[in-house]
C-alpha cells in the first residue's frame, strides 16, 4: 500500500477545493462527536457531499486509486481468498489477484489492522484501492450472496456436520430394498430399524431443533437421489439437514411409531399426533401428516405450542377500525362471520381468539374442526372423521340439537355445509367459519358458486375478514433504508403521503436473534368487509367481486395491501413482505 500523505486531512482538502465551507465542516465535526462516525460518512449523511465526491477525496487523502465497482469485473479467484465474514467486518471486496498481490477495494484505506489481517490470512501482498461504502456493501451481496443466502449455506454446512456427529459410521446401517416397481420392505426389519440409535437421535434432534428455532412446520422429503429436512420459520422454508438417503424409510417409520400410526401402510395418507416433554412442566405437540409420493413418504409435522399461542384479539395485528368492526360482528346475537385466507395465514388463531373472548359461563360454544389444533377449556370441540361419516354437515346437524349459542365450523368446503351453517345463523345462532379465498369480496362469489342463494347470504352474513401473515423486522438488527418515492407510489402509497414513510429492514448481519434472516416473528394484516345495506344491494343485484370491492373501499374498507402498507409505515415490516403477501389494488 502506498503511504498516506502526511498532514493532509479530508476537511482541509474539501475546503481547499471549495466543495464545502468552514461552517459546514464545523457542523460535521460537531455531529461526528455525537455519532462517532468518520468525517467523510458524516458529511455524506448531512448531504454536504455526494458519494462520488467522497470517493474522489478519499483517493486524494490516502494517495490510492479510486474505483467504480459497478463497472469492474471482480475476479472469482480473488473472492475465494477472502471469506464473506472478513469482507463484511473490514468493509472491503477483493477484486483481483496478480501473482502474489491481492488487490482489495476498501471504504477506509487507513485501516492498517484490516490490511494486516488480510495479509496474514491470505499470504498475499495487499494493494488497496478506494470505493464507497455503499458500493462495497452492494458488491458483497452481489458476489458473496445476500446475508440470508449466506446464512442458509452456513446453517446447511453446520447441519451436515451435526448429521455426522449424530450418526457416526453409517456404513453398516443399510436397509435392504428388493427390486421391482415398489420397495419391498420387511416390516420386522423396518420396525427394528426405526428403533436404531442413529434414527432415534436424528428424529429427536430435528424435533428439538424445530423448537429451538421457533419453526411452525417440519418437512421431511425423500427424492430419487436426495433426502432433505426443512423447517418453516416465519412462513419461509429453510434447509437444515440432508441425511443419507437410506434413512428415509426408518425415519418415516420412527415418526409413525411415535404418532401411533400404521408403519405397514405406505400407500395411503395418515394423520396422527406426537406429544413430547421439553423441560419441566412444558409439553409440545406435533400434528403429523404422512403422504405417499412417488419416491417414498413425505412427512410434515406442524408444531402446536399452546404456551406461545396468543389468544388475544388486541395482539394479532388489527388496527383500531378493523378490531372495532370485527368485535361488533362477533358480539351480534346471531348471524355469520367468515374468516378467509390461504393455509397458514393465521385464520385458526383469529378464530380461537374470538372464541376465547366470547367464552363465558352463560354461553354454550360448540366447534367442528378438522383437525382440532388446540384444546380450549370451556368449549365443546369435535374432531371431524369423514371416514366414519362424521362430516361437517353431520356434526352441524347434531349441534343444533345440543342447544348451542355459538357454533364454529372449521371450514366451509361444500354446499351442504354452507347451507346448514346459514340456516343456523338465521335461527338465532352466531356462526363463525373459514373459507379459502383471495380477499373478502371474492368470498361472496365463492359462496354463490357453491349454490347459495343471494338472499340467504344477505340475510345471514355479518362480516367477512380476509387475512395474511407478514414477517416482522428483527428489532436487534433493524436499520433504515433508502426507498425512492416512486417505489412507494407503485406500491399504492398516495403521493402526498410518501414523505410520511420511513422504511426499514433487518440487516441480519451477525444477528443471532434472527439467525441472519432480518426477520423475527409474524403479524397479521386484515381486510374487514362489513355487510352493510349498500353491500347487500350489490349482492342481490349480482355484482362482481371487483364491484363489491370498490363499493366496500368507498365505504371505508382497508384492503390487504393498504393494511400491509400501514405496517410498513409503522416500521413493522418491509417492502419485500408487502409485495410478497399482497397484490396491487385495482
Amino acid at each position: 500500500m502506498k503511504q498516506q500523505k502526511a498532514g493532509v486531512k479530508m476537511g482541509d482538502i474539501l475546503i481547499k477545493e471549495d466543495v464545502i465551507n468552514l461552517d459546514q465542516l464545523k457542523s460535521a465535526i460537531q455531529e461526528q462527536k455525537h455519532s462517532g462516525r468518520k468525517l467523510g460518512e458524516t458529511l455524506l449523511n448531512l448531504g454536504y457531499i455526494d458519494e462520488n465526491q467522497l470517493v474522489a477525496y478519499l483517493s486524494k487523502q490516502y494517495a490510492v486509486p479510486a474505483i467504480n465497482l459497478e463497472q469492474f469485473e471482480v475476479s472469482e479467484e480473488a473472492l475465494n481468498l477472502v471469506p464473506r465474514e472478513s469482507a463484511l467486518k473490514h468493509r472491503l471486496v477483493p477484486i483481483d489477484r496478480s501473482g502474489s498481490t491481492l488487490v482489495v477495494a476498501m471504504a477506509d484505506p487507513s485501516n492498517i489492522f484490516a490490511i494486516d489481517d488480510l495479509k496474514f490470512a491470505t499470504g498475499q501482498n495487499i494493494e488497496v484501492v478506494v470505493a464507497s461504502e455503499r458500493s462495497i456493501k452492494t458488491a458483497i451481496e452481489k458476489h458473496y450472496g445476500s446475508q440470508q443466502e449466506w446464512q442458509k449455506k452456513v446453517e446447511a454446512e453446520k447441519s451436515q456436520e451435526e448429521v455426522g456427529k449424530l450418526f457416526g459410521d453409517l456404513e453398516d446401517f443399510v436397509l435392504d430394498i428388493g427390486g421391482g416397481g415398489e420397495e419391498q420392505l420387511d416390516l420386522n426389519d423396518l420396525a427394528k430399524a426405526s428403533e436404531e440409535a442413529p434414527v432415534v437421535r436424528l428424529v429427536n434432534h430435528v424435533l428439538l431443533e424445530s423448537i429451538r428455532r421457533g419453526a411452525s412446520d417440519i418437512h421431511i422429503e425423500p427424492y430419487e437421489n436426495d433426502y432433505r429436512i426443512r423447517l418453516r420459520i416465519d412462513g419461509v422454508l429453510y434447509d437444515i439437514l440432508k441425511p443419507p438417503l437410506q434413512l428415509k424409510n426408518p425415519v418415516s417409520s420412527r415418526i409413525k411409531v411415535m404418532a401411533n400410526l400404521d408403519i405397514a401402510e405406505r400407500r395411503l395418507p395418515q394423520d396422527g399426533r406426537i406429544k413430547i416433554r421439553v423441560g419441566e412442566g412444558k409439553t409440545m405437540e406435533y400434528r403429523v401428516s404422512c403422504m405417499p409420493i412417488i419416491t417414498g413418504e413425505k412427512v410434515v409435522l406442524r408444531l402446536l405450542d399452546k404456551d406461545s399461542l396468543k389468544l388475544d384479539l388486541t395482539e394479532l395485528g388489527f388496527n383500531e377500525d378493523e378490531l372495532k368492526l370485527f368485535r361488533e360482528s362477533i358480539y351480534e346475537p346471531f348471524g355469520m362471520v367468515l374468516i378467509t385466507g390461504p393455509t397458514g395465514s393465521g385464520k385458526t388463531t383469529t378464530l380461537y381468539s374470538a372464541m376465547m373472548e366470547l367464552n363465558r359461563e352463560d354461553v354454550n360454544i360448540s366447534t367442528a374442526e378438522d383437525p382440532v389444533e388446540y384444546s380450549l377449556s370451556g368449549i365443546n370441540q369435535v374432531q371431524i372423521h369423514e371416514s366414519i361419516g362424521l362430516t361437517f354437515s353431520t356434526c352441524l346437524r347434531a349441534f343444533l340439537r345440543q342447544d348451542p349459542d355459538i357454533i364454529l365450523v372449521g371450514e366451509i368446503r361444500d354446499y351442504e355445509t354452507a347451507e346448514i351453517s346459514i340456516k343456523a345463523a338465521l335461527t338465532g345462532h352466531l356462526v363463525l367459519s373459514t373459507l379459502h379465498t383471495n380477499d373478502a369480496p371474492s368470498t361472496i362469489t365463492r359462496l354463490l358458486n357453491m349454490g347459495v342463494e343471494p338472499f340467504l347470504l344477505t340475510a345471514s352474513l355479518n362480516a367477512i375478514l380476509a387475512q395474511r401473515l407478514v414477517r416482522k423486522i428483527c428489532l436487534d438488527c433493524k436499520e433504515a433504508v433508502d426507498a425512492s418515492p416512486q417505489v412507494l407510489i407503485d406500491l399504492g402509497v398516495p403521493p402526498k403521503e410518501v414523505s410520511d414513510y420511513e422504511v426499514y429492514r433487518g440487516s441480519g448481519e451477525d444477528c443471532k436473534i434472527c439467525m441472519g434472516t432480518g426477520y423475527k416473528g409474524r403479524i397479521a394484516i386484515y381486510e374487514a368487509l362489513k355487510i352493510t345495506e349498500e353491500v347487500k344491494e350489490f349482492i342481490l343485484s349480482g355484482a362482481s367481486a371487483l364491484e363489491l370491492k370498490r363499493e366496500a373501499i368507498r365505504q371505508g374498507m382497508k384492503t390487504l395491501r393498504q393494511s400491509a402498507l400501514l405496517k410498513l409505515k409503522q416500521g413493522i415490516t418491509t417492502i419485500e413482505e408487502v409485495v410478497r403477501n399482497t397484490s396491487q389494488d385495482n
